[in-house]
């Protein structure tokens, strides 16, 4: 996998954040959560189909979308990168999760809520995630 997700976000439907890996929190995880689900409602609701929100920029980030499920994929990016790049590192980081979770995610309807079950999900996928101070150095340059 080519690094070019800088943070990453794993949510249900609901906005509950179940996945995070992010460099430099400015908001509760939660949060973020919360609001990525209420700007999707809200791009349906506008008449955006029922595929609602699938990626937006603010400054020269770029957030993308992937639902799968009952689950939102979520990735930060330059936006120098194409947008199918990033929702082809979202696929494989998806099929991983699934593949790694298969049991609690088979009975999701039933799931405790116990986020913690996922906090070793980064070892699986480090080779995706860009290492912020490697793109520091690299910037910098």
């Amino acid at each position: 996998m080519v690094k070019i997700i800088q943070d990453l976000w794993i949510l249900t439907e609901s906005g509950i954040v179940v996945f995070n890996r992010v460099f430099d929190p400015v908001v509760n995880v939660q949060l973020f959560g919360a609001l990525m689900t209420a700007l999707d409602s809200f791009a349906k609701g506008i008449g955006m189909g029922e595929e609602g929100l699938n990626s937006f920029e603010v400054r020269d980030v770029r957030f993308t979308i992937l639902k799968c499920e009952k689950l939102l994929f979520i990735a930060n990016s330059s936006r120098k990168i194409k947008d199918k790049r990033v929702l082809e590192e979202l696929k494989k980081i998806s099929h991983i999760f699934f593949k790694k979770y298969e049991e609690i995610l088979n009975d999701f309807d039933n799931w405790n809520m116990e986020i913690s079950v996922f906090k070793d999900f980064e070892k699986d996928i480090e080779d995706a995630l860009e290492e912020p101070i490697k793109k520091f150095w690299y910037e910098f340059k």
